[in-house]
């Protein structure tokens, strides 16, 4: 049974569609204190597969209680499919007495899972701490679908050179275009300063993509570089639309064209579903 978090109930249904399986009746509660209570009570079956973005605490929360509810129903086997993976980022401990956040979550998660499915963590090194087996999908090719069949001469540009493997997914699934980068330099969470790119951007039309469209500093800084150089049009495709805080308005006082995301994160703008890709990793290691 397809066991759907609360962030998650589109994609989780689209996947139960994909791969003829029943989705399960989840009830999410809390209690008078805040403390949060996700539970199956018609939960009948000897898999689970648990589909939930974890883009919040109480997220994350759900999560566990769920495989431990599916667990305590009779379920033998727990596929945990994590859309979007909050607390990715922090893979590493950055100053003196942090926590590797990714790592806390990840073994969290690996006390009730028998494998776990990530869809474009940040970094794909974080599958190291699961301790069970991790199918990591791809869903950057699939930004491509959505976009207009007539850019003119584009470009696809990446926020920074780490992301420059997302870009040329896109491009080599649109079928033609250039790739190139910004420069970005981190302050802080929200922080963020970018100097463009050396590739032309007048009069063409600019794709900037990336995993994660977060408060948009990022992207809507880009955009207004690239509109004050001339381009055509300017798009903004990400796996993750977390849009978080203000970013819409950012976006759209800078004059983004459309932003193009997956339903790893359901906002308004999720118009990709990562459900085939996700389909093919479950059916690949339930086999």
């Amino acid at each position: 049974m397809i066991v759907p978090g609360a962030s998650s109930q589109a994609l989780a249904a689209a996947l139960a569609r994909a791969i003829d399986e029943p989705l399960a009746a989840v009830e999410y509660d809390r209690f008078p204190d805040g403390e949060t209570l996700a539970a199956v009570p018609d939960f009948d079956d000897d898999r689970a597969i648990i589909v939930a973005t974890t883009d919040s605490n109480d997220a994350w929360v759900e999560l566990l209680q769920l495989q431990d509810a599916v667990r305590e129903a009779g379920a033998t086997e727990v596929v945990t499919v994590i859309p979007y993976m909050g607390y990715a980022r922090q893979d590493k401990a950055f100053e003196d007495g942090h926590p590797v956040s990714a790592r806390a979550m990840a073994q969290a998660v690996s006390t009730g899972a028998d494998r776990v499915v990530l869809v474009n963590p940040h970094e794909d090194d974080i599958s190291s701490f699961f301790d069970g087996h991790v199918t990591i999908v791809d869903a950057a090719a699939n930004l491509a679908d959505p976009l207009p069949d007539d850019l003119d001469d584009p470009l696809f540009l990446s926020p920074d050179a780490g992301a420059i493997d997302l870009a040329e997914s896109v491009c080599d699934a649109y079928g033609r275009g250039d790739v190139d980068y910004f420069e970005k330099v981190r302050h802080s969470g929200t922080d963020v300063e970018i100097t463009p790119s050396d590739a032309d951007a007048t009069d063409r039309d600019v794709v900037i993509v990336d995993d994660i469209i977060a408060t948009g500093s990022t992207v809507s800084q880009a955009v207004t570089h690239l509109n004050s150089d001339g381009a055509r049009n300017v798009f903004a495709a990400c796996v993750h639309p977390l849009l978080v805080r203000n970013a819409r308005t950012k976006l759209e006082r800078a004059g983004i064209e459309q932003i193009v995301g997956t339903d790893t994160v359901e906002r308004d703008v999720s118009i990709v579903s990562v459900a085939p890709s996700v389909a093919a990793a479950v059916e690949a290691v339930t086999q």
